[in-house]
This record gives C-alpha cells, sequence and structure tokens, in this order.
C-alpha cells in the first residue's frame, strides 16, 4: 500500500487497509492489479478524476483543428471558372485549411487525362505561393485529386 503523500506503507492486509483509508478520509485505489501482492493507494479519487478532465480539457484546447477543404473542377472548365476556383483555393490556404484540389473525368473525358493533369499541374503551380503539394496528383476512380497544404499556419 501507498499513502497519499507517496510513502509506501508495505504489505497490509485488505480489511487493514481499508480501516487506514476510512480513518484518513481517502479513498482506497487499486494501482497495479497483476502485481503480486496487489498494489493499492490512499487518494482522493474525486480530486484525482477532476484533475485528470481539467489536463484532458487543456490539451484539447492546444490541439490544432486541421480541416480540409475541397475544390472540384472539370476538364471543360472556363478561364473565369478557373481564376475563381484558384482564388477560393488561396483563401483556404491562407485561412489555414489543407485543401484538396479534385478534376472530376465523365464518360469519354476518361481518354483524354492529359487535359486533365494539365489542368491539374496548372492549378498547383498558380497556389504553389500559398501551398506546398502535400500528395502529388494521382487518379482515383474517375477522380484526379491531389492535397496542398498551407505554408503559413497562421489563422
Amino acid at each position: 500500500m501507498i499513502t497519499e503523500t507517496g510513502e509506501p506503507l508495505g504489505i497490509i492486509s485488505l480489511a487493514e487497509a481499508l480501516k487506514t483509508a476510512d480513518e484518513r478520509d481517502m479513498d482506497l485505489v487499486e494501482v497495479s492489479p497483476d502485481a503480486d501482492p496487489p498494489v493499492a493507494r490512499l487518494m482522493d479519487y474525486g480530486k484525482f478524476k477532476y484533475a485528470q478532465s481539467k489536463k484532458n480539457r487543456e490539451a484539447r484546447k492546444r490541439q490544432k483543428q486541421v480541416s480540409l477543404k475541397e475544390v472540384k473542377m472539370r476538364i471543360k472548365i472556363g478561364r473565369h471558372d478557373f481564376e475563381f476556383k484558384r482564388d477560393h483555393g488561396i483563401e483556404f490556404l491562407n485561412a489555414g485549411h489543407k485543401l484538396k484540389v479534385t478534376v472530376t473525368f465523365a464518360g469519354r473525358e476518361m481518354s483524354h487525362q492529359e487535359l486533365g493533369r494539365d489542368l491539374m499541374t496548372k492549378m498547383l503551380e498558380e497556389l504553389g505561393e500559398a501551398g506546398k503539394v502535400e500528395s502529388h496528383p494521382r487518379m482515383e476512380g474517375r477522380h484526379l485529386s491531389a492535397i496542398v497544404s498551407p505554408i503559413s499556419t497562421q489563422k
């Protein structure tokens, strides 16, 4: 058995340990049940749980939440539409989000994948100042996609 200050009390029977915990107005918590003999500790269990929850809450506050935004295009996209999608992609990257750029092929467009690759290359070059390519373009079924992560992590 271990006291609340961390000092070992030695091997004590269960009845004696419970009596000691009751006298000190503490809880008897089994720390290591697999040890021979099992190890128990005197502590204020409610206070311990509260401290644990507070520590977990602080850890969640410091954790950074990264979201993934997506920009979808087709290979027959117009110049203005391309610029509009590029500008939205730059906004997402500047806000600290990751960006997934997707080119979708429909029907016979699958036989002209080089057009999609050219479009993707052009988009990635124009996004170059706002982010860096994390995952290079690859085919996923009828979609060609790449992931761009922001260069600056400031929001």
